[in-house]
């Protein structure tokens, strides 16, 4: 069991302040963690490791692509290695140091890239992350995590420090995520959960864009859809086998993700459909396919149809018509 004071806390702090909380409860107990920073280490939510394991901190300045092949060097002496900084800089900046040192030479570097999405909406497009995913899945090797809420990023942290795998963290929301869980729950990597049961349409989700998704199905439940929310916490290597047992009962399969509908969970979601003799039809969910206006995150999530609302009336519309 854990104290619910516990869980209020960690989603006070949101996805990336609880995954590093939790590191640092974790590094206190182990001698052999090193985690690295590009300077953005207090926006990043390192803040308290930084502060709290000086000895196991090591910032680098504004260099990604060096910080990647220092964490290489780090986890190939033997140290549990957590790089991170903004997702859009320590994915797309560095792209070609993960393919190399993670993905061909297989090193457990753990890549956390925090605020993906669109959390940074005032600073616009160039800090924004919607293409991540699509990156990191194509290199062979990486383990593709995004959590869907704080706690789950705590699950995480704790996953990910004994894995032996090179691994993608990918953290989206802000502080005061919305608490999917509420209590303890068995996590395991590549296995997802369904955190909402339902029997004619069913939403697959990732990110703490789960919590307007888990929203939107109690509205398709009132409007007579009975809606099934499956949390796809590890986006590779995928489960398959939940997929599956999907497409033989739903008439509608939803995608809904903070991330570019071309390259993200939809289109991993999409090429598995694609082995099946018979799947139903298939809403992709998520940020358009082009760049949009800057400004305050709950207003974006409306403006590219990623409210609550706006979740179940797209959802709705198409059932009506299609099915």
């Amino acid at each position: 069991m854990v104290d619910r004071k516990v869980l209020r806390t960690y989603s006070m702090l949101g996805a990336q302040g609880a995954f590093f909380a939790r590191l640092t409860e974790l590094a206190a107990e182990k001698d052999d963690f090193a985690v690295l920073a590009a300077d953005l280490a207090q926006s990043s939510g390192i803040g308290k490791f930084m502060r709290d394991c000086p000895n196991q901190f090591y910032n680098v300045g504004i260099a990604e692509q060096n910080m990647v092949n220092i964490a290489a060097g780090l986890a190939k002496t033997g140290f549990r290695v957590f790089a991170a900084t903004f997702a859009n800089f320590i994915t797309m900046r560095s792209c070609e140091q993960v393919r190399v040192n993670m993905g061909y030479m297989k090193l457990p570097v753990k890549l956390v890239g925090s605020r993906a999405g669109i959390i940074n909406g005032h600073l616009g497009n160039s800090h924004f992350c919607f293409e991540d995913i699509a990156l990191m899945r194509a290199i062979p090797n990486l383990v593709v995590v995004s959590p869907v809420d704080a706690f789950e990023a705590v699950k995480v942290a704790e996953a990910a420090t004994e894995s032996d795998k090179p691994m993608y963290i990918r953290l989206t929301g802000k502080v005061n995520t919305p608490m999917i869980y509420k209590e303890d729950y068995d996590f395991q990597l590549g296995k997802a959960v369904t955190i909402k049961e339902g029997t004619e349409a069913v939403i697959f989700t990732t990110g703490t864009i789960a919590a307007n998704g888990l929203k939107a199905a109690k509205l398709l439940d009132e409007a007579g859809i009975s809606t099934a929310v499956v949390n796809i916490h590890t986006i590779k290597p995928l489960d398959c086998e939940i997929l599956e047992s999907y497409a033989k009962t739903a008439k509608l399969w939803v995608s809904l993700e903070e991330h570019n509908v071309v390259g993200g969970l939809g289109s991993a979601i999409a090429e598995f459909k694609a082995t099946l003799k018979q799947s139903p039809p298939q809403l992709f969910l998520g940020l358009p396919d082009a760049y949009g206006k800057a400004g305050e995150y709950e207003w974006m999530l409306e403006e590219n149809g990623l409210s609550a609302q706006k979740i179940f009336e797209r959802i709705r519309d198409l059932y009506a018509v299609q099915l």
